[in-house]
């Protein structure tokens, strides 16, 4: 075989790689506390991905509360029930090869490792990213006003505060957001994704 040749073959390997790399979905859940920066994360990171051709999509939390949800409240049993149906939502996307990212607080191990366990018994790939920002520093970003209004008497059952947050043990990346900038961030789990083949 000729140099040319050669290089033809490896240049057409290499396409083929890419390709099966863009046809792979997979799910990156984004857990972490209210305001911790997780959809400002996933945003980032689907810019990213989006500019080298993959398939993505964002699978924003309060967004499928207020159209898959709306009558779901915030008991320990609702929250598990809307953890697990984004979960099918995202598995099924995964599934067709899109690189799904939910950001979503999913504050109960139990509904994490439902959501995980669904993934495995589809053969889907399913990574967890612990947005891991102090409840001190949310509290002063504060981006919906959820903290005030607790500490104003307004609201209750605000996960993290008045509510439990089972952070993850042995997340697929943690990340400190207070500490970094996010493209930093971003870079992160991009790199978390190469490593995994599906970036």
């Amino acid at each position: 075989m000729t140099t040319a040749h050669t290089l033809a073959a490896g240049a057409t390997a290499e396409a083929a790689t890419a390709a099966a790399t863009r046809e792979r979905g997979a799910t990156v859940w984004l857990t972490g506390l209210p305001s911790a920066g997780k959809t400002t994360l996933a945003r980032a990171v689907a810019e990213r991905l989006a500019a080298t051709g993959r398939r993505a999509e964002v699978l924003d939390g309060d967004e499928i509360r207020r159209f898959l949800s709306q009558e779901l409240g915030f008991t320990r049993a609702d929250r598990h029930t809307n953890v697990t149906r984004i979960g099918f939502v995202a598995q099924t996307l995964a599934s067709h090869g899109v690189l799904v990212l939910a950001p979503v607080i999913a504050p109960y191990a139990a509904s994490r490792a439902a959501v995980r366990e669904r993934h495995a018994a589809h053969g889907t790939q399913y990574l967890e990213v612990h947005v891991a920002t102090p409840v001190e520093v949310c509290s002063v970003r504060d981006v919906k006003g959820l903290y005030a209004r607790q500490a104003a008497g307004e609201l209750t059952g605000l996960t993290g505060v008045d509510d439990p947050y089972e952070a993850p043990e042995q997340p697929d990346l943690r990340i400190d957001s207070q500490e970094q900038t996010v493209q930093e961030s971003a870079a992160s789990v991009y790199a978390l994704l190469s490593e995994r083949g599906l970036a």
